[in-house]
């Protein structure tokens, strides 16, 4: 499994960049996952739904599934953040490609997402884990870089920088157990 980071401030487009790269990806063949962190208190089930009773019953766990889909919802019974290489062990061995947005400060290799008109510093001139750059103002980037500069407006182009780098983006389980 090869394993990417969008780091980025919030309204710098990684939602959308991931968004038009994974069918970019699946048009090659590939499956993918994302990992995306969230916020103190989201929430995906509604008051009044089996499985929202049944969390606030006191289940540790409440895993759903049809014929189309299964979600697990798990309720941490002390609050505690878990790190992107716990969230990566929990997903189903058989994908291609994970695409992680935020966990900015992990050690994954990472693509910054950064655009000018966001007034927002760079990350890449601190964070040794940028591999390269997708901004849609490569002209204004405030520090020279030697990384590559992807065009943040041509997601297959950043997907076949993405396959081309392939290697590099191998994950292995074991170097963060």
């Amino acid at each position: 499994m090869k394993v990417v980071g969008f780091a980025g401030f919030s309204g710098s487009g990684k939602t959308t960049l991931v968004e038009r790269l994974i069918p970019a990806l699946r048009l090659k063949g590939l499956r993918v996952s994302v990992v995306k962190h969230a916020h103190h208190r989201f929430d995906i089930d509604h008051e009044g739904k089996d499985t929202y009773r049944h969390r606030e019953a006191g289940a540790f766990e409440v895993v759903v599934a049809s014929d189309k889909r299964m979600a697990l919802m798990r309720e941490f019974e002390v609050a505690r953040r878990p790190t992107v290489h716990q969230l990566l062990a929990e997903l189903y061995e058989g994908v291609d490609w994970v695409l992680v947005e935020g966990f900015k400060d992990s050690d994954l290799q990472k693509v910054e997402v950064w655009r000018a008109v966001s007034e927002k510093p760079a990350r890449y001139p601190q964070d040794d884990f940028i591999t390269a750059i997708a901004t849609d103002s490569p002209d204004h980037l405030p520090v020279p870089t030697q990384l590559p500069v992807l065009d943040l407006n041509d997601p297959d182009a950043v997907v076949d920088w993405l396959i081309a780098q392939g290697p590099r983006f191998d994950y292995h389980f074991e170097n963060y157990a």
